[in-house]
């Protein structure tokens, strides 16, 4: 068994309030769990209005899928446009 598991640093810019971020933010968990069957959760920044960190899960008993899979859903989140990507980590196990 295989786990990929990867951090993504998000800049927001031009929100208003915390409930501006959240909603972009859970738009793009349920979008990366329903599209990839990923576990996502916000994991870092929560109180910042300019910033996020999300992390991501991905189980598999092959490692080339993992690392796929991981290379997908980075893919899909720089080419979301609603914010700007900083720094990635990803380690699989």
């Amino acid at each position: 068994m295989f786990t990929g598991l990867m951090t993504v640093q998000m800049h927001l810019h031009g929100l208003n309030s915390l409930k501006d971020k959240r909603s972009i933010v859970k738009s793009l968990i349920e979008r990366l769990r329903s599209r990839f069957n990923c576990s996502v959760a916000e994991v870092d920044h929560n109180d910042s209005r300019s910033s996020a960190v999300i992390g991501i899960a991905v189980v598999s008993n092959d490692k080339t899928h993992v690392f796929s899979q991981l290379e997908a859903i980075e893919r899909f989140i720089r080419g979301d446009g609603r914010f700007g990507v900083g720094q990635t980590e990803r380690e699989i196990i």
